[in-house]
């Protein structure tokens, strides 16, 4: 990871407010999602003295379609970001903490792909593939389940995981079965479900597999 990429990722802010997205004359949004959504990033840690709090930002809050053309162009992609950080989309107004009174009595669907080599070549598309059907709600029907999606970067995989607000499994599955579509994925390869209260304990097992 260069140098020049690695502060590109640090500097993800809120607070840079001179965008594409600030000229009503260079940037006309058109197409209005349903909801809008906020990019957060974590970046990796530096020193001991850094908590999650100050690792966790957010970036910028959306609300249409060309806006997240417009974003998702601008940041670098999934296959560029450094060891130990992540990417967050959340409805704005929830931070992707498990604390957070949204997300506290559910949990989340991921996929693990450990064969990190060989996903580089695909993962921004697979990325980008569910940014796309969460924003666009069509990775569950009428359950109003899905809270957001994120992106973790590690030595041992590269993950992705939908948030979800309860643990009903009866609105789950809907979710899972799309995930597992959104991320090209062979029947045997599964896609898994875990409560964030099971996830905080020490060899807690998946509660739903798909």
């Amino acid at each position: 990871m260069s140098e020049e990429l690695t502060k590109q990722t640090e500097d993800l802010t809120l607070d840079k407010q001179e965008t594409v997205l600030s000229s009503k004359e260079e940037f006309t949004a058109k197409h209005p999602l349903n909801s809008k959504w906020t990019l957060w990033y974590t970046k990796p840690q530096t020193n001991s003295r850094e908590q999650w709090h100050d690792l966790l930002k957010p970036v910028i809050t959306f609300s249409s379609v060309e806006e997240f053309w417009g974003i998702y162009n601008s940041i670098p992609a999934a296959n560029q970001l450094p060891l130990k950080s992540d990417y967050h989309l959340f409805k704005e107004g929830i931070k992707p903490e498990w604390e957070d009174e949204q997300n506290s009595k559910g949990g989340r669907w991921q996929y693990a792909f450990s064969n990190k080599r060989e996903i580089y070549s695909t993962i921004n598309d697979l990325w980008l593939r569910g940014l796309l059907s969460v924003i666009g709600e069509t990775i569950e029907d009428d359950e109003d389940e899905v809270n957001g999606i994120v992106l973790n970067i590690r030595k041992s995989a590269i993950r992705i995981g939908v948030w979800t607000r309860d643990c009903d499994e009866s609105k789950l599955k809907t979710v899972g079965e799309r995930l597992k579509k959104v991320l090209k994925l062979a029947d045997e390869q599964k896609v898994d479900f875990m409560s964030h209260d099971e996830s905080n304990k020490k060899g807690s097992e998946p509660q739903i597999l798909i």
